[in-house]
């Protein structure tokens, strides 16, 4: 990764994460100082949303401590296999935060069940996103696994030379 790529993507990293504390607060005060109207379930929604930010910030920090790896020349080794598999499990987390949301706003909708349809395939594109990470981390697997073969491989050229 280039200098400039790392840069980038950790400027994306501290604004989704301060974009998501800024959330989160705004969602405790108007937990704190808003009422329900009745309208809407705000609070159950709210609560979920700040649930949702927490996914968020934990993918961010995986994604920042998977690019510490990748400068430092260490990603293909055991340890980034924590990163991914938490980032995997924020991934699923949000999808099922999403169709908490989508059950909590599903009785609103009843003359327009589309929503609710539409909501529920969100949740699934979600669970989709989870599924190629998963995918990538089978690929980092392999890369890993050909590291480790390579490795010994030059230990043993090294030994016959």
């Amino acid at each position: 990764m280039g200098m400039w790529t790392v840069r980038a993507l950790r400027a994306v990293l501290v604004v989704v994460l301060a974009g998501t504390v800024f959330v989160q607060v705004l969602m405790v005060w108007a937990l704190a100082t808003d009422p329900e109207d009745g309208s809407l379930p705000l609070t159950p929604l709210r609560v979920i949303t700040m649930l949702g930010m927490v996914t968020a910030q934990v993918a961010v920090v995986c994604v920042w401590q998977l690019v510490a790896m990748v400068r430092r020349g260490t990603v293909f080794s055991p340890a980034a296999f924590r990163y991914v598999d938490v980032m995997i499990g924020a991934i699923v987390s949000a999808a099922l935060l999403w169709f908490a949301v989508t059950a909590v706003n599903a009785p609103g909708q009843r003359e327009d069940p589309g929503v609710t349809l539409i909501m529920g395939g969100v949740g699934v594109a979600v669970l989709g996103v989870a599924l190629i990470v998963l995918v990538l981390r089978m690929l980092l697997a392999q890369a890993v696994a050909r590291d480790v073969e390579a490795t010994r491989m030059r230990a043993e050229l090294d030994e016959v030379i």
